[in-house]
């Protein structure tokens, strides 16, 4: 067997995501604050919260990113090796069975205030007990705990865990403890139930990032203004406006007329009228992001999809190639399951050869095996929104149409993103859920672990012992070859059960204004490095 490992140059060269955008200021505003102001033009529906130990969605940890650092960070050009942020250094602890890091002198936080290694035991203590999605991130890690002023230690209970790379999440960005907890936030063993700090922190940031939070309003805007006490380079803008601009004919319009840097929701159509446009520019970057839909088993919801054969009749009659050319101009590729295209295990040819391609004959005969030959009904869901170029409606009345072919009714759903995310996350799904992932950092283990720990819940799937077990062997086997192996054992068993049908991992294609220079994009799950763009 043939596995084909993207190296790093490639890797960093492939991966990225762009947006920023200045929102439809009235005229004198606008010339007031087109030199100091950055806006981002983003449909930014899903954020829900901007706490980082509760964030679970795709756009905030942009704003993350801006206002909190981690100890380590990837860069654009390099998604593979953690470099320093408010860690300087890192080693082994003398045990050989945790890590110790060494933090950045002079950092303060956008209080004024010094950061400590208690700041860092705080923060991820808090992370620990408030039992989010966010902890399930960094189940690895046992306790963090302070060994001076500028030295903590995080003591693993999974020493061979690839913690490092995963630590660069915005999710775990070093909070001011002060700040914090003089707003309700706690550490305790009880800080699910006890803090109170995810209101005040919803308005308010208390990072050392280059930027700060002064102001979020749900489905408007998200402002921030610069940290007069960042430890890097300061940005050159003064204030950062994500505004919330959902509709892409709106955001071709802005990005026309100058009133926007750039336009982050366009589809193909939008982005090929603007190849003769003399002031923008298009940014055509591929990501680790992908786009998929989740169907339950649970009988109560839905008896039918509680039989696999049924479930792989939805698989074979899925157009994918309609999807990737009709819907995305080609401006996609496919993965096999939830290991994007380019990473350890997982390449097109892999995805070809394990994951579900279209065949209606095939689907067809698993209709006959479920014992529903002339098809079934069932519902899909979908929020209010748009990914990657796509409204989540259109996506979802392609499928319609292509289920229709082999029988199987399908009801369109449309919900609030809020709405949609409750119900997904505590499997209260009728049927089938379009949704995302973009990862935080770049981790097969990363992927891997939330289908047989979080997603598989969702869906009612019981994951065998041994399914679980294979994800820790390759998670923690240090032979790239052996563990590309694994992994493509690890898709095949996933795309068998048949829940989750990975849609396309797109190609980002950003409209940007020539008046943006520096403009350095990421696909390590935060997207863009704000406080890095810079005017032309």
């Amino acid at each position: 067997m043939t596995v084909t490992v993207i190296d790093r140059r490639t890797l960093g060269r492939m991966l990225g995501l762009s947006a920023a955008a200045l929102p439809m200021l009235p005229a004198q505003a606008l010339s007031q604050s087109r030199r100091d102001t950055l806006v981002i033009g983003l449909d930014i529906s899903d954020t829900v919260t901007l706490d980082p130990v509760r964030q679970a969605q795709y756009t905030p940890p942009l704003t993350l990113a801006a206002t909190y650092d981690a100890l380590v960070t990837l860069t654009p050009d390099d998604l593979v090796r953690v470099k320093p942020s408010l860690a300087t250094s890192w080693q082994r602890t003398p045990d050989g069975r945790g890590w110790r890091f060494t933090l950045r002198d002079g950092v303060k936080f956008a209080s004024g205030n010094p950061m400590t290694a208690e700041d860092v035991r705080f923060t991820f203590m808090r992370l620990i007990n408030m039992r989010e999605q966010t902890q399930q991130y960094i189940k690895s890690v046992d306790r963090v705990e302070a060994v001076d002023a500028k030295t903590v230690d995080f003591i693993m209970n999974a020493p061979n865990a690839p913690i490092l790379p995963i630590l660069a999440a915005p999710g775990n960005g070093i909070l001011e403890k002060a700040a914090v907890t003089a707003h309700g936030g706690t550490d305790a063993a009880n800080a699910r139930e006890a803090d109170k700090a995810t209101d005040w922190l919803n308005s308010n940031s208390a990072g050392t990032g280059p930027f700060r939070l002064v102001r979020w309003e749900r489905n408007n805007q998200i402002q921030l203004v610069r940290n007069p006490h960042y430890w890097g380079e300061a940005s050159p803008f003064e204030r950062v406006v994500i505004r919330h601009l959902s509709d892409s004919a709106a955001q071709l319009l802005a990005v026309r007329r100058g009133d926007v840097h750039a336009a982050f929701n366009l589809i193909p159509e939008q982005i090929a009228t603007l190849r003769s446009e003399s002031d923008v520019r298009i940014d055509r970057m591929p990501s680790l992001d992908f786009v998929y839909m989740a169907v339950t088993e649970s009988p109560e919801a839905n008896p039918v999809l509680a039989k696999k054969e049924a479930r792989h009749a939805i698989g074979y009659a899925i157009d994918y190639d309609g999807i990737l050319g009709s819907l995305l101009g080609g401006a996609a590729v496919r993965p096999a399951h939830f290991l994007p295209i380019g990473v350890n295990g997982s390449t097109e040819r892999i995805a070809r050869e394990v994951g579900f391609n279209t065949n209606l004959d095939r689907a067809r005969q698993m209709l006959q095996a479920a014992g529903v030959p002339d098809g079934f009904e069932m519902e899909i869901a979908y929020g209010n929104a748009a990914v990657a170029g796509i409204s989540y409606q259109v996506l979802g009345q392609k499928l319609q149409a292509d289920l229709a072919r082999v029988g199987i009714r399908v009801r369109l759903n449309p919900m609030d993103q809020v709405n949609l995310r409750t119900s997904y996350t505590q499997g209260r799904m009728a049927g089938g859920v379009l949704t995302f992932w973009n990862p935080p950092a770049v981790s097969n283990d990363l992927w891997a672990s939330a289908v047989v720990e979080r997603v598989a819940r969702r869906v009612h799937w019981t994951v065998p012992q041994a399914m679980t077990d294979l994800v820790k062997r390759a998670s923690e086997e240090q032979d790239i070859e052996r563990a590309a192996a694994l992994w493509i054992e690890w898709q095949r068993g996933v795309v068998d059960v048949a829940h989750h049908f990975i849609l396309f991992q797109p190609t980002y294609q950003i409209a940007v204004r020539k008046t943006i220079g520096a403009f350095p994009l990421t696909a390590a799950g935060w997207q863009l490095e704000t406080g890095k763009v810079r005017p032309a």
